[in-house]
């Protein structure tokens, strides 16, 4: 249970662990790519539970029997470069048919505000559940922003998945965006006063890519 409406944290305990590896500073590149993609596999569980099915005639070998299927279309990963971009593999190792979309906003580092560069959405988005994926849920802007504009675009059902939220970020984001859920591994103390969440991972792009 958190005090943000919509949010859920996924307290799993192969969720905590992994992340708990995540955090360590020692913890190099390959590992933690394959821990974000562990995660992120575990986090599309939670993320999923409600998708909407349908029930189909199957012939097992020994009768034939209903059994449910996913109904409609499939869903959307949305990433917001470059860090969701670590988050979709495990996703897509759990629902390898989703559609894949991105956008990309970078932070201006003096105002901590999104600007927009990049978007690329399937023709149809506006027909699908669009899962938004970023690992640092931190001021929010980039969340916020991202949202914005596929709801500008159409769509309707969204949700949004993290590895780390700060307070502040979960505040500006459900007070902008009160009709999406979001489902987060864990809720850190702060952030700092260079918009870093404490006492966080790093800068997981960073990390996921062996850049600074």
């Amino acid at each position: 249970m958190t005090s943000f409406p919509n949010v859920t944290v996924v307290g799993h305990p192969l969720v905590q662990h992994k992340l708990t590896l995540l955090r360590r500073a020692e913890t190099p590149t390959a590992a933690f790519r394959q821990l974000m993609r562990e995660i992120s596999l575990l986090l599309a569980y939670e993320v999923t539970r409600h998708l909407p099915t349908e029930a189909v005639q199957v012939r097992t070998p020994l009768e034939t029997a209903a059994a449910p299927l996913l109904a409609g279309k499939k869903l959307c990963f949305l990433s917001i470069l470059r860090a969701g971009n670590g988050m979709l593999d495990g996703m897509l190792d759990l629902v390898p048919s989703a559609r894949v979309a991105h956008i990309g906003l970078y932070r201006d580092p003096q105002t901590l505000i999104p600007i927009q560069y990049y978007l690329k959405l399937p023709d149809d988005v506006r027909e699908r559940l669009v899962i938004v994926v970023d690992p640092m849920l931190a001021t929010g802007h980039s969340a916020v922003a991202a949202v914005e504009r596929i709801k500008q675009a159409g769509v309707a059902q969204i949700s949004f998945a993290c590895l780390l939220a700060a307070p502040e970020g979960l505040a500006a984001f459900t007070r902008a965006h009160p009709d999406v859920a979001v489902y987060v591994a864990a809720i850190d103390r702060q952030l700092d006063e260079h918009g870093y969440i404490r006492p966080g991972l790093g800068d997981a792009g960073d990390r996921l890519y062996g850049t600074r």
